[in-house]
């Protein structure tokens, strides 16, 4: 990844999680089987103890650094622009959805994609399978490409750099365009949601995209109230855990109502 000025830098993979099987599914996610299935067995109520322990979990810590202190919140605090370089137009088009999908279930995030390189702080680089690790090495070098080859494993990566305030400045996201929709669409979403900050995965919440066991290609209930508590304007970049907890109660009750506005829920 070119750095422009110093900064911190954090990655996340995603890994191949049993998804191959669904490697000709057509391309509109409400057409994928293996999302329909999970959208039907989707779990949707939670306690307030299933909320905040995933929320610790994921906003706190990182499951691959290379620098810098992990014990803070870290967000974009402003307007988050995407753009897709790649020439796939049917998963340019799909980007476009996740974006817009994200955008309407988040209540204080502003993400739109944009035409603009020069204008967007999330970069995606849509890849051929093969070309993933030398796109890998290509923005990391090729002794940490090889690292996080040997630690992670990934199907798709994405990476973001913070300042000294904790606040994002830029993501990368590095997205496979030929394994098939439901690995597309599940790494789409869980890319572009970590490098938004909730970059920690845990293996201990079973809710969440953020748990290498897990594979949605939508964007859950769960996590929706992970995205909504991170950018509420309350949660700031740069606050500990103890700061979090001390606004965790009357965030996660106004987070609760606007997702069950959302997702008309009872």
């Amino acid at each position: 990844m070119p750095q422009h000025r110093p900064s911190i830098l954090v990655l996340v993979a995603a890994t191949l999680a049993a998804c191959l099987a669904d490697a000709a599914l057509p391309a509109a996610a409400t057409e994928v089987p293996a999302i329909a299935a999970r959208q039907r067995n989707e779990k949707k109520v939670f306690t307030d103890p299933e909320i905040v322990e995933g929320f610790l979990k994921t906003a706190f810590g990182a499951e691959y650094h290379l620098a810098g202190r992990v014990d803070r919140i870290r967000k974009y605090d402003g307007p988050v622009r995407v753009f897709a370089d790649g020439s796939r137009a049917d998963r340019k088009a799909q980007l476009a959805k996740v974006v817009a999908d994200i955008r309407s279930k988040v209540q204080h995030l502003d993400i739109a994609m944009t035409e603009n390189n020069e204008a967007a702080n999330v970069v995606v680089k849509l890849v051929r399978d093969r070309e993933l690790y030398r796109t890998i090495a290509t923005f990391y070098g090729q002794e940490r490409a090889k690292e996080i080859r040997s630690s992670l494993d990934p199907q798709c990566l994405s990476g973001f750099r913070k300042n000294e305030n904790y606040e994002i400045e830029h993501s990368d996201v590095i997205l496979t365009v030929d394994n098939g929709d439901f690995v597309f669409l599940d790494c789409a979403y869980e890319e572009l949601l970590q490098s938004l900050g909730p970059i920690n995965d845990t293996a201990t919440v079973p809710w969440t995209m953020f748990n290498d066991n897990v594979s949605m290609g939508y964007f859950d209930v769960y996590d929706q109230y992970l995205l909504n508590l991170l950018y509420d304007p309350r949660i700031k970049p740069g606050m500990t855990v103890q700061e979090v907890k001390a606004v965790l109660p009357a965030v996660l009750a106004d987070v609760r109502a606007w997702v069950a506005k959302v997702n008309h829920l009872e």
